[in-house]
């Protein structure tokens, strides 16, 4: 036993050896998923102590669940649940639907010039700071002086940056907008290994483009579109909280008030620290179970997971 222990040992360090530059280069990776994804969970029993400043983090008295009542038996509570659920779920089925669109329409354009100036197009709004993409936002849509407004003669009596009616359509427009390009790439990636001749024998076959695309493309882009749907389940309560923080007002609260804003205002402004972090690691496990729960429905319907 002990023998086979030391093969191992060795072979592993052999494996080191003649792999140190990637293992280097994964380090920095590595050292930032350490220090900001699990070192921090120490800070998870602040959900189930109260804090206090003078006794740091493990000195507050044991409460328990006492955090977790309080949310569920707040009035917010129904609030930024339903609110968080409307934005998370709008934004991931048109931001998942989308890129593939995209990804199908550029796959379509021969002409690799005009190939390249699309993709260029369509990436680059990704590119674009949150802040700068709230501010293109507001110069559009301001009910005064707006260029959207002016476009369309709309009434300047119209807000639509400050309407509980068309915060979430603004709101996953721009998302859209701003992310389609560059989350088609994986999509373009997948459907540039597909094997020429299966168009070719679609080509005997009298297909036409639509045929291609939906009995080719689509079906070699399955394997990606199950797992990327898989990831995005594992976000389904994280709505972008820079966004939605820049975006929200005194007049769309009622619908922009999302988990995240919520838990900044309750933890950093008002200071509850231990309320906060009980609402964070509540998010945090619907979360993972959506995740769970998503894997494993499409290994058992796709035979494709994550583990």
């Amino acid at each position: 036993m002990d023998t086979v222990l030391v093969k191992k040992n060795n072979r592993l360090l052999s494996h080191f050896r003649r792999q140190w530059q990637l293992w280097l280069m994964v380090l920095p990776a590595l050292a930032i998923i350490l220090v900001f994804n699990y070192i921090p969970m120490y800070g998870i029993q602040l959900a189930f102590r109260e804090f206090d400043f003078t006794k740091g983090l493990t000195g507050g008295e044991f409460v328990g669940f006492k955090y977790f009542q309080q949310f569920f038996e707040s009035p917010m509570f129904q609030t930024v649940i339903v609110n968080t659920l409307r934005i998370s779920v709008t934004t991931l089925v048109f931001g998942f639907i989308a890129p593939i669109l995209l990804a199908l329409i550029i796959n379509q354009i021969r002409n690799p010039k005009r190939k390249k100036v699309m993709q260029t197009a369509v990436y680059l709004p990704h590119f674009i700071s949150t802040v700068v993409m709230v501010g293109i936002l507001q110069v559009f849509l301001s009910p005064e002086t707006g260029v959207l407004v002016n476009l369309l003669n709309l009434d300047s009596s119209v807000n639509l940056m400050g309407s509980d009616s068309t915060f979430v359509p603004v709101y996953v427009i721009s998302e859209v907008w701003q992310h389609c390009g560059w989350n088609s790439i994986i999509y373009l990636a997948a459907l540039s290994s597909i094997d020429t001749q299966l168009y070719e024998s679609a080509d005997i076959d009298g297909a036409n483009r639509f045929q291609k695309i939906l009995h080719v493309d689509i079906p070699a882009l399955v394997p990606t579109m199950v797992i990327l749907l898989i990831m995005n389940m594992g976000g389904v309560l994280n709505a972008g909280f820079e966004k939605i923080f820049l975006m929200q007002n005194s007049l769309n609260l009622s619908v922009s008030e999302v988990i995240s804003t919520y838990v900044y205002k309750i933890g950093i402004l008002n200071s509850q620290f231990s309320y906060s972090t009980a609402i964070g690691l509540f998010n945090n496990i619907i979360n993972f179970l959506f995740l769970v729960l998503a894997n494993g429905l499409s290994k058992k319907y796709t035979n494709r997971s994550l583990w």
